[in-house]
């Protein structure tokens, strides 16, 4: 029997679907890896999104910003994991995973809400400080709106790279869909392994369809239209900087 034969056996094999004593089923283990990515999403953006407002909107610290982002992503994020876990016990290992998650999350978020910020039209903040608006006002009124569309680009982005990365919950005997791959890797039963990274793979392209939804209906068709092209012009830069960096080298 193929590799594939058996991951389909194994995904449409009804037990798997089916929690029972000692063995969660495929629902559950998706409820627990949405609840560790909705925990350290929102734990990010609460510490995120205010300070990325702030640091765009004055325009201080954006050096700072740079070198969070850069710094945090180097970690790895694994290590930092099991750190945290003999650190704070194993008793206390969903508090462990979600501070190394939201070490994860935070430099997207800020990054994304920064440039938001950041990108809005100078003359548009201009106008409404002309008009006397107050810079709480300014930035809540105008700027924040009109950021939405990079915010929420941060935001699909941070969220993705959590699924992704909840997978390591299982290392230290949490729940989730890493389950199945680190248990299908130490039975060496790789039919479960590889359903696992395709159910996690499905949950991440489910929820970036959701988070798109939700931009498309929050954010007005200018702006969706705007941060479109911010965003090609963006790729364009990336591509040209790589491409002068390997024709350097």
């Amino acid at each position: 029997m193929s590799i594939f034969q058996q991951i389909v056996d194994w995904l449409t094999d009804p037990a798997h679907w089916r929690t029972t004593y000692g063995a969660a089923g495929i629902p559950q283990r998706v409820l627990e890896h949405l609840g560790y990515t909705a925990l350290a999403v929102l734990a990010s953006a609460v510490v995120a999104i205010p300070l990325g407002a702030w640091i765009g909107h004055t325009g201080k610290g954006g050096t700072l910003v740079v070198g969070i982002v850069n710094s945090f992503r180097a970690l790895p994020e694994l290590g930092l994991v099991i750190l945290l876990v003999l650190w704070f016990g194993i008793l206390n290992a969903v508090p462990a995973l979600t501070i190394a998650l939201v070490v994860l999350g935070i430099p997207v978020l800020l990054a994304g809400t920064y440039a938001g910020i950041r990108n809005v039209d100078r003359a548009v903040v201009d106008a409404a400080r002309g008009m006397g608006m107050r810079e709480w006002e300014i930035l809540l009124k105008v700027e924040l709106p009109n950021a939405l569309p990079l915010m929420f680009g941060a935001l699909r982005a941070a969220t993705l790279q959590i699924i992704a990365t909840v997978s390591i919950a299982a290392q230290v005997s949490l729940g989730g869909l890493g389950r199945y791959v680190i248990d299908g890797f130490s039975n060496r039963e790789f039919d479960q392994m590889a359903s696992g990274a395709i159910l996690i793979a499905a949950l991440a392209i489910a929820v970036e369809l959701v988070l798109t939804g939700v931009q498309w209906l929050v954010v007005s068709p200018g702006l969706r239209k705007s941060g479109a092209r911010k965003a090609r012009a963006t790729s364009r830069i990336h591509q040209m900087a790589v491409k002068s960096a390997s024709e350097s080298t």
